[in-house]
């Protein structure tokens, strides 16, 4: 069926509404408009329904009216009942989601031309709900284990600040009255109170350069090659977390080429909306190499190979794949091990981050601690 569609679907690639330097593409990330965006989730599930509905025989109009009536008040409702007016003035269904690139991005939209041409719409909204709910269960995944140590970083930072602010204050003003003088007063101490003295004095400075320094960034990401490539290089070479980046990036490229290509969208079409929707510098570069190839006449392993941000075995596999006429099943194959192996990346990496954390946590306030009572034990010793 895939090879059927593939000679027959005239796919015209969009430009990559939802492409952003540095940023990684995705079916449902969409501009803010009235202070809302449409989920993955949402929109995974508006995917379902109406395929749903098409299977049952209902004409499209009647369909998008339907859901129309079910959706809640807000974007993705008042994007469905522009898309059913212009369905309804005779525009076909996929260039009247293209019209709303910060919903419908082009990765959707091509997909459903693709139905379109091969008769197959049903099958092809399913198999996009599919792929829309995978790639939000990586992301759910990701939240739910950087939940536990971001809140208790949070946390630990307020109280710090707290610390430093009231508590050290209070012990300072009793240990100048008992000791006259800082220097008197152990090493550790003089550092903890120098430290409380200095974030009082300069802390409009810290917070003026932390969002001067995120500013910054963000345009330089924007707007500087050789930035944004230094800062996704560097990216992958982070010790643990290089490696879970990695696999995210081959997990995100296989699954979304092999369902393109599965749906009967034509190879370079396919690859110019994956190189739209995946964020990393490099990985666009490697994917750009394998569109030239295939451009020029030549296989797509190779180039895999040569760009270095495949494994062997990855390209092996496609290799195989493309020798047997299986290449949309092999990538299907190679998303769904990398995924497995990015969940079990995750559960590791998050589970050393969450030990280390409470470590460092530990040997902070243990320093504080030790560092407030020494002066005290001290005075004890001299009244003894």
């Amino acid at each position: 069926m895939a090879k059927k569609l593939q000679r027959k679907v005239p796919v015209r690639p969009q430009a990559a509404a939802s492409t952003t330097p540095g940023g990684g593409g995705g079916a449902a990330r969409g501009p803010l408009i009235g202070g809302r965006t449409v989920s993955t989730r949402a929109l995974a599930e508006f995917t379902t329904q109406l395929a749903v509905l098409l299977d049952a025989g209902i004409p499209i109009t009647k369909c998008l009216r339907i859901l129309e009536g079910q959706l809640a008040p807000g974007l993705l409702r008042r994007t469905v009942a522009e898309v059913l007016e212009d369905v309804e003035g005779g525009t076909s269904l996929s260039e009247a989601l293209a019209k709303h690139g910060g919903v419908f991005d082009s990765l959707y939209t091509n997909m459903v031309r693709a139905g379109e041409a091969g008769g197959v719409q049903e099958e092809i909204l399913n198999r996009l709900a599919g792929f829309m709910e995978k790639s939000e269960e990586i992301k759910s995944r990701v939240r739910g284990a950087l939940a536990y140590p971001v809140s208790v970083l949070v946390i630990a930072t307020v109280v710090l600040i707290l610390v430093f602010a009231f508590v050290i204050p209070q012990f300072e003003n009793i240990f100048l009255q008992q000791f006259g003088s800082l220097d008197k007063m152990p090493a550790s101490t003089q550092l903890i109170i120098g430290m409380g003295r200095h974030l009082s004095a300069w802390w409009w400075a810290y917070l003026a350069g932390g969002v001067l320094i995120y500013v910054l960034h963000r345009m330089l990401v924007a707007k500087v090659e050789v930035y944004r490539r230094g800062r996704d290089g560097f990216m992958l070479r982070i010790p643990v977390f290089g490696t879970l980046i990695g696999k995210s990036l081959v997990s995100r490229f296989t699954r979304t080429f092999g369902t393109l290509i599965q749906s009967g969208v034509p190879h370079l079409s396919a690859l110019d909306i994956v190189r739209g929707s995946i964020g990393n510098v490099h990985m666009v570069r490697s994917v750009s190499m394998i569109h030239a190839s295939i451009r020029e006449g030549s296989g797509i392993a190779v180039p895999m190979g040569e760009s270095g941000m495949f494994d062997d075995i990855v390209v092996n596999m496609v290799d195989v794949g493309e020798q047997t006429g299986e290449l949309d099943r092999m990538l299907q194959k190679i998303a769904d091990r990398y995924e497995t192996e990015v969940d079990r990346t995750i559960d590791t990496t998050f589970s050393i981050v969450e030990s280390l954390l409470i470590v460092v946590l530990a040997v902070g306030v243990g320093f504080i601690v030790f560092a407030l009572f020494s002066p005290l034990i001290t005075l004890m010793n001299s009244i003894r």
